[in-house]
């Protein structure tokens, strides 16, 4: 009997009763607001917006004076404005910045839309909060009754960047998840797979062949990664040892934490490497900190994560708010988590222990369920096609592509769409990933008729400016290739769903380059 397992199991069951008795949506945000104010007071952004103020109005003030005077001090702010008024000074070795002491770790992040590198500060509050977090996550598995108490005594398999960081001037640099896997607690290190020498590997095709070596040797109950890279690490195994599905491998893998893009596209294919059923657990783990994760078996959505080192606003996605382009007009409506609704999207906005404030991430999210604070990712500010008027969205995108692999019977791994001239009007570009036979043009037709259903305001376009619609198919090489050559090849990096601007010429032109050296 799985002593260890069945002993957690009990306690997970009776922690995760104890939370849901003492969640208060507002009540965590308020008390997670007045810790990073207090924490963050006597540092130079701190003294600069009043948080003595502010810190003042949230221990004596209503609900929301505390609110009011921080969207009247504290400006919002985008990366560059963070950066450079900022973060440079972090950078820089400087001390209580933007959060008290020196920063020491820094996540490297491009996003998906910008060619430079950002630079997130990954304090220690920052770090043990994630870790707090991670365990809730953990914790979670009890409430699905379907798995074993053996689970818990399984590896935990963490597909992530190296935890070879680079040494600069004083601090470390690198992936988020090669930074909180290098700081992984010493508990839990029995369980951790690759385990610490494979996961310093900075060479991510080397990794993946070092990992598929391994692979025969582990009792994988738990895997964690972008489900794009997973599932070629799969494949890769199930080559390896001439098997037929992953389960002959790793007989008791039963979970799959999934983030960084919607599962949704890639399930097909994904379920065509099982044996049986797994469950999936959806996450919400971005450079700037641990936002949500999902924590039953029937939610629709992921659980802002609220008491713990962050502060949430949301800003209506609308035309009031955001440009054409994405850009954030002057003065956008802000709110609090009580004040959004149901079924809306919105931009979020995170204060945090890592010395973010008002910080435009350029994620959108919908609420599903405000009572528990549940939300889905619906996109990106600027990852949407809204060339005409059409408001079409990365959540739109993915739902059809979704409905049409299915229909097809086919694996679509990735896909991006561009915004073109057609003459005087407007058109869009798909570019779909399969290794797949399928005919572009039946494709076509089911992508474009399955976007009218899913979205009126694209479907009336599509009867005025948005005068055609075209797929280039692609192997799913192509790719994984494109991302090698601009060096995104790993765990953290997901290819963007949306090419705008000097993207497109990029990837036409990459395109070009390798069709003539083919």
């Amino acid at each position: 009997m799985a002593l260890i397992g069945n002993l957690l199991k009990s306690g997970i069951r009776l922690t995760n009763a104890v939370r849901l008795r003492k969640f208060n949506p507002l009540r965590q945000q308020r008390k997670a607001f007045r810790k990073l104010v207090q924490k963050a007071q006597f540092t130079k952004f701190g003294t600069t917006y009043h948080f003595d103020e502010l810190l003042r109005a949230i221990t004596f003030g209503s609900d929301h004076e505390f609110y009011e005077k921080f969207k009247q001090y504290v400006p919002i702010h985008d990366y560059n404005k963070m950066f450079d008024g900022w973060w440079k000074q972090t950078l820089a070795g400087e001390k209580n910045v933007t959060w008290p002491g020196r920063v020491k770790y820094f996540a490297l992040s491009s996003g998906t839309s910008e060619a430079a590198t950002k630079y997130i500060p990954v304090t220690k509050a920052m770090s043990k909060a994630i870790q707090r977090t991670s365990i809730r996550q953990i914790l979670t598995l009890g409430k699905y009754q379907n798995l074993p108490a053996t689970l818990y005594e399984k590896g935990f398999l963490m597909l992530g960047g190296s935890t070879n960081l680079n040494a600069r001037e004083g601090h470390y640099e690198g992936d988020l998840s090669g930074i909180t896997a290098s700081q992984i607690p010493f508990w839990f290190q029995r369980f951790y797979k690759p385990g610490r020498e494979i996961a310093q590997e900075r060479d991510w095709a080397v990794k993946l062949d070092e990992i598929t070596e391994k692979a025969g040797e582990w009792d994988i109950g738990y895997v964690v990664g972008v489900p794009a890279w997973i599932q070629l690490l799969m494949e890769k195994i199930i080559a390896r040892y001439n098997v037929k599905t992953i389960h002959d491998i790793w007989p008791n893998l039963m979970v799959f934490g999934h983030g960084g893009v919607s599962f949704e596209p890639y399930r097909a294919g994904f379920e065509k490497l099982l044996a049986h059923p797994i469950t999936y657990i959806e996450t919400y783990l971005a450079s700037e900190g641990f936002i949500a994760y999902q924590t039953h078996p029937d939610a629709e959505g992921m659980q802002l994560v609220l008491n713990n080192g962050l502060f949430f606003e949301f800003i209506p996605f609308n035309e009031q708010n955001f440009s054409p382009d994405g850009e954030l007009t002057e003065k956008p409506q802000t709110l609090m988590i009580d004040q959004v609704e149901e079924g809306k999207e919105y931009a979020l906005l995170l204060s945090t222990c890592s010395g973010a404030w008002r910080y435009l991430i350029g994620d959108t999210i919908r609420f599903v369920n405000k009572k528990r604070a549940e939300i889905v990712i619906t996109g990106r500010t600027k990852h949407f096609l809204s060339l005409c008027g059409e408001h079409l969205s990365v959540d739109n995108m993915n739902k059809a592509i979704e409905l049409v692999s299915q229909e097809l019977g086919i694996s679509i791994r990735e896909f991006t769409v561009a915004g073109v001239s057609h003459g005087t009007l407007f058109a869009h570009h798909w570019y779909v990933g399969t290794d797949d036979k399928v005919d572009a043009n039946d494709l076509r037709n089911r992508i474009d008729a399955k976007l009218k259903e899913l979205n009126d305001d694209y479907a009336v376009e599509r009867r005025h400016a948005l005068k055609d619609v075209s797929v280039t198919v692609l192997p799913s090489k192509t790719f994984y290739d494109w991302m090698k050559a601009k060096g995104k090849l790993g765990g953290q990096h997901k290819f963007p769903r949306v090419l705008k601007k000097n993207l497109i010429t990029e990837w036409e032109g990459y395109l070009k380059l390798n069709s003539a050296n083919t």
